[in-house]
């Protein structure tokens, strides 16, 4: 019988802390003289009293959980924190029913970005100020799991980082759990950085902390309806454009650079192909937006760059709507979302390995068909790629494709069209955030959905957010006998 005592121990010390995080937009409504404050002083007192009792019910359970209980309580907490999450946006002036609050909530947790809100230009500031800070939370979140959890989970594939990231751990600090801290400083760096380059560049500096949070974590949550366009700045498109590439490379490699090691990211094999695929999409779109729809080579790069990497890196800012820039674009960039950004990066999609280990396989199988008695081993960071890998990152690409085609099934049987579903099912299941069609593109939100359409996006970013595999093992009779 599986042990919850651990398990909701834990579970509720992360429902205190999101409590105490509603302290800031408490603070943000208080000065600028907003009466939401009261909602979110409402709230935190009723989460903390929530996460109190399961802390204060099972203390004294909390220290080590054994891989069933990781599986459980990494499912559990991307499940419940939005719905504590929710409770300010559901009791706001707003008026939001609790599933569009549940939605926006569980958007910015998991760094997805889609949003059903409008008129945020005018909406209360703490309301705003926490949107960003639950992209900011989930970022660092997504950052340690992937770091300590999901390489001892061999959740698709991310067992190639297992080794790689505790001999690291072990030449930088002694224990995982110390080097979640320091990487947590590096991403609080990260955003003051960010945030100070923004106000430099002429944002208010309410808008830049807010940006700078959505930025770092690959959230993309704007505090404007136009998003990044409505500052229409070419520096600050740019600073946007660096931080999304950062966000989106893996967090310990900058612990190395750090430590004096400039060379870290380079000869790290996943940021190398993250890199090249950043240049060859950034001149591909530059050059066909000058070819063929007129754009002058500054305005091209500046606008292709920036939407075609924020949709890789599963941002989803935008500056323009590149829907009107016509098919050869809303293809490219619905393909690319499901790319994704660097494991151990706050990115999102299938990830950058996975496609390299695929690759590298495939050209092994090759190589091996062409001559039957030749030994070819792949490797990767200069290992060996293993069986257990090769199986691991075929399963979950299938896996994952298989999820996609029914969600896009099931949202099409809420009555949208086939380009709304399969476009919602792929931003949610890739964390992205805008869709494509005049619907819920980037000129649109998914406030038209149906309530049952916006369930079934949620379900959609939590099994996109936790890697498949956390969340579908739960379901096997086998998990909870073991």
């Amino acid at each position: 019988m599986l042990d919850l005592r651990p398990v909701l121990y834990t579970l509720g010390s992360l429902i205190c802390m999101l409590a105490i995080g509603m302290l800031v937009p408490i603070v943000v409504d208080v000065l600028a003289g907003n009466a939401n404050w009261q909602i979110f002083l409402l709230t935190m007192v009723m989460s903390f009293a929530v996460g109190g009792m399961f802390v204060l019910a099972n203390r004294g359970t909390g220290d080590g959980l054994t891989m069933r209980q990781a599986f459980l309580l990494t499912t559990l907490a991307w499940a419940v924190l939005p719905a504590f999450a929710a409770l300010p946006l559901a009791f706001s002036e707003l008026n939001l029913t609790y599933t569009d609050a549940y939605f926006e909530a569980i958007s910015g947790l998991t760094t997805t970005g889609s949003t059903i809100l409008s008129g945020l230009d005018h909406a209360p500031p703490g309301l705003l100020i926490w949107r960003a800070l639950l992209q900011w939370f989930g970022g660092i979140g997504v950052v340690v799991m992937a770091v300590a959890v999901l390489p001892m989970l061999q959740v698709g594939g991310m067992q190639v980082f297992r080794t790689e990231s505790f001999e690291t751990v072990e030449k930088i600090l002694p224990r995982a759990g110390q080097i979640s801290v320091v990487i947590s400083g590096l991403y609080l760096a990260f955003t003051a950085i960010c945030a100070l380059l923004y106000i430099i560049a002429g944002m208010g500096s309410f808008d830049a902390v807010a940006h700078a949070m959505a930025t770092i974590s690959t959230g993309g949550f704007s505090t404007r309806d136009d998003s990044m366009g409505h500052f229409d700045s070419y520096a600050i498109d740019m600073i946007t454009l660096a931080f999304m590439i950062i966000g989106a490379t893996p967090f310990l490699l900058f612990l190395q650079v750090l430590r004096g090691k400039p060379l870290s990211l380079w000869n790290d094999e996943q940021t190398r192909g993250f890199v090249k695929l950043v240049i060859i999409l950034c001149f591909s779109v530059t050059l066909w937006l000058v070819i063929w729809k007129d754009f002058s080579p500054l305005e091209a790069f500046r606008y292709g760059s920036f939407n075609i990497i924020s949709v890789l890196t599963g941002t989803g800012y935008a500056t323009t709507d590149y829907a009107l820039w016509g098919s050869f674009s809303a293809t490219l960039f619905f393909l690319v979302m499901f790319i994704g950004g660097c494991a151990g990066s706050t990115s999102c999609g299938i990830k950058i390995f996975r496609f390299q280990v695929l690759l590298k396989s495939m050209r092994s199988w090759v190589n091996h068909i062409i001559q039957p008695n030749g030994v070819f081993v792949p490797t990767y960071n200069r290992r060996p790629i293993t069986e257990d890998v090769k199986s691991s990152v075929m399963a979950f690409m299938t896996l994952f494709l298989v999820i996609f085609i029914l969600l896009s099934a099931a949202i099409s049987g809420t009555g949208e069209d086939w380009i709304t579903s399969f476009s919602s099912a792929g931003t949610a299941l890739a964390n992205v955030g805008p869709g494509l069609g005049e619907k819920v593109g980037p000129a649109g939100n998914f406030s038209g959905l149906a309530d049952s359409a916006k369930w079934l996006m949620s379900a959609g970013m939590l099994i996109g957010r936790l890697e498949v595999f956390s969340v579908l093992v739960l379901f096997s009779p086998a998990f909870w006998r073991g």
